[in-house]
């Protein structure tokens, strides 16, 4: 897997490969990181890449013949892009669905933009405009490396538990349940005690209702498109009526 990144600043994105995961998969041969300085696009003295937006307005717009020198750059590599994805708040939002696809290419270059983005020609030249939320950055460095890490994770070989990434929120559809270790008790807290019964069936039941739980606390709409079981239905029944009745049980 390659990814090649093209940025303004450099020096926010190689500090971060160096570390963790993500080092680790580079130093394993399992991922190739590129980053690229669009600087050398240019086409001037001072490596100005941005100007003037026409209309006026405020703020600065990157130059689409700088984004377009970029694009053929990677094209040009061995193997070239499958995907070349720019970064950019109005972009799809990158969920695990999307990780799960980039994670099937052999090649993705990621464009990240800096003032007030790329010239809107430049949404012609890729084949991706990618989202990490409905908030604005100062560039798009953090989305890319959010891109890379999500989708080394799925890379086999990239994590320690090949089970890990299976056991993730998302992957089933819904958010993970919650997770305890050692101290059993803190500071009257204590660890819920089907998860000391040695009852791997239990557990597992417990596991299951737990992300059902927090799924529908915290994040319900997921519970439109994840694949829910007869019994995962009827669990979540019995919660609702639980929350219900707790629920009216609260003083006014």
């Amino acid at each position: 897997m390659r990814f090649t990144v093209y940025t303004l600043f450099p020096g926010l994105v190689t500090p971060y490969l160096q570390e963790a995961l993500l080092a680790r998969a580079i130093r394993e041969g399992l991922v190739e990181v590129v980053v690229r300085d669009l600087r050398r696009f240019a086409g001037n003295r001072t490596g100005r890449v941005d100007d003037a937006p026409y209309g006026g307005g405020a703020g600065m717009v990157m130059r689409v013949d700088v984004a377009a020198a970029a694009v053929d750059e990677a094209a040009a590599d061995d193997p070239p892009p499958d995907e070349v994805v720019l970064l950019t708040p109005a972009g799809e939002r990158l969920t695990q669905g999307l990780v799960e696809e980039l994670a099937t290419r052999r090649h993705v270059c990621l464009l990240s933009a800096r003032y007030e983005g790329f010239d809107a020609r430049v949404e012609s030249l890729v084949t991706r405009e990618v989202s990490i939320g409905d908030f604005v950055l100062m560039g798009g460095e953090l989305p890319a490396l959010c891109v890379m890490e999500a989708v080394t994770r799925l890379i086999p070989g990239a994590l320690g538990d090949e089970e890990s990434h299976r056991q993730d929120s998302f992957a089933s559809g819904l958010l993970d349940y919650p997770e305890y270790t050692r101290p059993a008790g803190f500071r009257g807290l204590a660890v819920p005690d089907v998860l000391l019964s040695g009852h791997h069936g239990m557990v597992a039941k417990w596991r299951r209702r737990e992300a059902l739980r927090r799924t529908l606390l915290r994040r319900p709409d997921l519970l439109e498109a994840a694949p829910l079981s007869d019994e995962d239905r009827s669990e979540l029944e019995r919660l609702r009526l639980e929350l219900a009745a707790g629920a009216a049980n609260e003083p006014d």
